[in-house]
């Protein structure tokens, strides 16, 4: 079931969990690795490459650790060469972005799947299961951090757009799957600073998700709660171990090989996107 894997990227993230994640197997195998900077790629300690397409050419999947803009393109390029994509969240940096990757992954009938780390982990799961019984009608989530106040992880990007873009996804993606699928959004605050969403489910209920990465000193773990006419379940991120990393790497490599979807496919990031432009756009 190993399937090889190329790498695109070289940052931060890509050296502390992309590259030893895909390298230790049993399920994948580094087949190389593709960036900008080449001599940040030397480090992990396979083939580097000088084109993209050279990286294509070397593996039956690619692996993204770039700013959503850069996914984007890269990603359209890859679905187009034939390969399985695993994609970062969010999906782009923008909606058109999203949708142009979402349908070249739909047109070239390629497997998909979105590094949405919670989902994989076996206390979440085992939380959803318990979430169904409560007859659930609301919830709330929060993600506070200072990790826009500096650090490996204050890159352009994030700085740019704050937490909406890059911790939003987690949680708009647990309240909907506990709740239901996201059919509006509500959004007050600001980008870079504390924003506040209230998202409506078609189930008919209602959560509100708080979002912020620029609050100095300790912070407390991000946290999903649910409740219900039969009770209250809650899940915090020091939940989420290791053990989602194993779990994710061993689905997609059982993705790729039968074929077919995933549910946390380009499709489910594209539409994780749209709540999140709806929200951004209510914010100005």
């Amino acid at each position: 079931m190993t399937i090889s894997v190329g790498l695109v990227g070289a940052g931060p993230w890509a050296e502390k969990v992309h590259a030893p994640m895909l390298a230790a197997g049993p399920h994948t195998r580094l087949a190389g690795v593709w960036a900008r900077r080449p001599e940040a790629a030397s480090r992990f300690g396979v083939p580097v490459f000088e084109r993209v397409e050279e990286l294509f050419d070397n593996c039956e999947a690619v692996a993204f650790s770039v700013p959503p803009a850069v996914q984007a393109e890269i990603g359209v390029l890859a679905a187009k060469a034939g390969k399985a994509l695993l994609l970062e969240k969010p999906l782009a940096a923008d909606l058109n972005g999203a949708r142009r990757l979402a349908e070249a992954v739909a047109e070239a009938g390629v497997a998909s799947q979105m590094v949405l780390t919670w989902r994989y982990s076996a206390a979440t799961r085992s939380f959803l299961a318990r979430v169904s019984a409560l007859e659930p009608f609301g919830g709330y989530a929060a993600n506070i951090s200072g990790a826009l106040l500096g650090g490996d992880f204050a890159s352009p990007w994030r700085l740019e757009r704050g937490a909406i873009l890059d911790v939003g996804p987690h949680m708009i993606d647990m309240l909907d799957a506990a709740l239901g699928r996201v059919t509006g959004v509500r959004a007050h605050g600001n980008t870079l600073g504390w924003a506040g969403l209230l998202l409506e489910h078609e189930t008919g209920a209602v959560s509100e998700a708080s979002l912020c990465m620029s609050v100095p000193g300790e912070t407390p773990p991000s946290r999903v709660e649910v409740y219900g006419r039969l009770g209250r379940e809650v899940i915090d991120g020091d939940q989420i171990g290791s053990d989602a990393f194993a779990v994710m790497l061993s689905e997609f490599a059982q993705t790729v090989r039968r074929g077919g979807g995933h549910p946390l496919d380009a499709a489910h990031g594209l539409r994780l996107q749209e709540i999140i432009s709806a929200a951004e756009d209510q914010l100005g």
